[in-house]
C-alpha cells in the first residue's frame, strides 16, 4: 500500500466505480508522488501510461506511436491522437484508465489533442468506458492558464485532484531506523516530498545523506534544487537572483530591492510567479489588535529542498566543485544547520498540535492558526477557537528551553495585544528546573519535547 494517500486513492476509487467515462485533472508539485499514486491506483485496472515530453506536436505522436508499436500495436509511425485514442479503446478487459502524465506539454503546442480526447471519451466506437487522467507538475499552468488554453474542453473535466505534501507522521514512518531528531532533519531538507525521500537511506546518519546524496556532483539531487526553477520559468538568472537573495535573508520587498537592484515591480512580478509555483510564500502575521508592532508581510522560501540548495549550495558553488564533499559540509553546513532546522521544526510542531485538535486533545476546538511576526520577536504559533479564546506556542529546537524565553513569549504576546488562554512550549531538549515547577503551578501551560511525538 502506498505510503499516506488513502483520500487520494477513494477518491480515484470513487470515479473508477461510477457508470461512463470521465476525465480528470490530477496535479501537484514535481516529486509530490503523482505517479506513484496514479500507478498503485492502476495496479490491479487495464490501463495505459503515457509520458508527454515537451517537444512538437508532430514529435509528440511520434513518440506515442513508437510506445504503443513496442506495446504490440498495429500502428503508423506518425498517428494522429485520434488513431492512438482509436487503437487505445480497441483494447477490451473493462473499464480503462489512460494516464497521460504531464499532458500540459501536448496541450501548449496542439489544438486538437482535447477536441480528440473528448471525442474518444464520448466516442460509440469506443466499446468500453474510460477514466482518462490527466497529470501535471505544473502547477501555475493548471490554476491559472488551463482553462483558458483548452476552451470548451474545460466543460468535459468531471474533477480535479491536488496532490499535496505528506506530513512529518509520514516521514517518521518512512524512516523508521532514523531516531526523532533525525526524521526533523530529514523533513526541514527534503519537506513532504516522497519523491525526495527516496534518495535518502535510514541506514545513514543525516550527515552522511547530505554529502553522498546532496553534495556529490553525481546525485541526483545535486543540481535538483534549480532544476526545480529552471524547468518551469523562463530568465533562471532573474529568478536565481531573487531565490539567493531571500535565501540569504532578503525577506521584506525592500530588501529585495537594495540586494537585486531590481525595480520593486519587476520583483513583484517574479514574486508572483514563485508564489503561484509554491516555491516562495507571503507570510502575513495572524490579525491582532498588535498592528503597531508587526511586520507587513515577509517572503520566504517554502519549498524545503529548494530552500536548503539556495541556503548552501548556490552561494557556494565555487567551494563545492573545489573541496571535498566532507569538507564542505564541515565549512558550510555544520555550524548552522540546527538554525536552518528551526524554521521546519515549527511545520513540525504546527502538525503536532493540528493531531491533537483532530482528535479533541487539546483545551480548545481551534479555528484559526497562523504566526504573528513582529519588529522584535515572533509567536511561532497563535490560534483561536471561534469564542476567541488563544493558544500561543514557542518552538525551540536550537537550546534547551528556560524560563526566560517563557518570559519572552509571554512579552510577545502583549506586544501583539492578545490574551493568551493556553500556552503550548516545544523543544528539541529539555525544559530548565524553574519553567518545569512554573507548568506544574499553572494548567495552562504544557511542555512537550520532541520524544513526546
Amino acid at each position: 500500500m502506498l505510503l499516506g494517500r488513502v483520500s487520494e486513492l477513494r477518491y480515484l476509487n470513487n470515479y473508477y466505480d461510477r457508470e461512463g467515462s470521465q476525465i480528470l485533472v490530477v496535479y501537484g508539485q514535481k516529486h509530490i508522488g503523482k505517479t506513484a499514486l496514479v500507478r498503485e491506483f492502476m495496479e490491479d485496472k487495464p490501463g495505459f501510461y503515457y509520458l508527454a515530453q515537451a517537444c512538437s506536436e508532430r514529435e509528440q505522436m511520434y513518440q506515442w506511436g513508437r510506445q504503443l508499436a513496442e506495446d504490440g500495436y498495429d500502428i503508423e509511425p506518425f498517428p494522429s491522437f485520434h488513431d492512438i485514442f482509436v487503437k487505445i479503446a480497441r483494447r477490451s478487459g473493462g473499464k480503462k484508465v489512460l494516464m497521460i502524465d504531464e499532458f500540459q506539454n501536448i496541450v501548449r503546442m496542439s489544438e486538437r489533442f482535447m477536441k480528440d480526447l473528448v471525442a474518444f471519451v464520448h466516442s460509440q466506437w469506443n466499446r468500453d468506458d474510460v477514466m482518462v487522467i490527466l497529470c501535471s507538475s505544473s502547477i501555475g499552468w493548471i490554476e491559472n492558464s488551463m482553462i483558458t488554453r483548452i476552451g470548451d474542453a474545460a466543460y468535459e473535466l468531471a474533477g480535479f485532484l491536488k496532490i499535496r505534501e505528506m506530513s512529518f507522521e509520514d516521514i517518521v514512518q518512512r524512516f523508521p531506523n532514523f531516531r526523532i531528531e533525525e526524521c526533523v532533519e530529514a523533513y526541514a531538507i527534503l519537506g513532504g516530498f516522497p519523491g525526495l525521500w527516496n534518495q535518502f537511506d535510514d541506514r545513514l546518519t543525516i550527515q552522511q545523506n547530505i554529502c553522498r546524496n546532496i553534495l556529490d556532483g553525481n546525485s541526483f539531487l545535486f543540481e535538483e534544487g534549480e532544476r526545480m526553477l529552471t524547468d518551469q520559468l523562463r530568465e533562471p538568472s532573474v529568478y536565481n537572483t531573487i531565490m539567493a537573495s531571500i535565501a540569504a535573508g532578503s525577506h521584506k520587498l525592500n530588501n529585495l530591492y537594495l540586494h537585486t537592484e531590481f525595480s520593486r515591480a519587476k520583483i513583484s512580478v517574479y514574486l508572483k510567479n514563485l508564489i503561484e509555483l509554491e516555491l516562495v510564500e507571503k507570510v502575513f502575521s495572524y490579525d491582532t489588535a498588535g498592528k503597531d508592532n508587526v511586520q507587513k508581510g515577509v517572503y520566504r522560501i517554502s519549498h524545503p529542498f529548494v530552500d536548503f540548495y539556495y541556503t548552501y549550495m548556490y552561494p557556494n558553488r565555487s567551494a563545492l566543485e573545489m573541496l571535498s564533499v566532507g569538507e564542505f559540509y564541515n565549512r558550510y553546513i555544520m555550524s548552522d544547520f540546527r538554525k536552518y532546522v528551526t524554521g521546519y521544526f515549527k511545520e513540525v510542531c504546527r502538525q503536532h498540535l493540528a493531531k491533537l485538535n483532530s482528535r479533541n486533545k487539546l483545551p480548545i476546538t481551534l479555528d484559526l492558526v497562523g504566526e504573528w511576526v513582529g519588529k522584535d520577536g515572533v509567536l511561532d504559533i497563535i490560534a483561536q477557537d471561534e469564542e476567541g479564546h488563544t493558544l500561543i506556542g514557542l518552538c525551540n529546537w536550537e537550546k534547551p528551553m528556560t524560563y526566560d524565553d517563557y518570559e519572552n513569549l509571554l512579552d510577545y504576546a502583549k506586544k501583539a495585544k492578545i490574551n493568551v488562554d493556553y500556552i503550548y512550549m516545544y523543544t528539541a531538549f529539555r525544559f530548565d528546573e524553574r519553567l518545569n515547577l512554573e507548568a506544574k503551578i499553572r494548567p495552562n501551560i504544557k511542555l512537550v519535547q520532541i520524544s513526546d511525538f
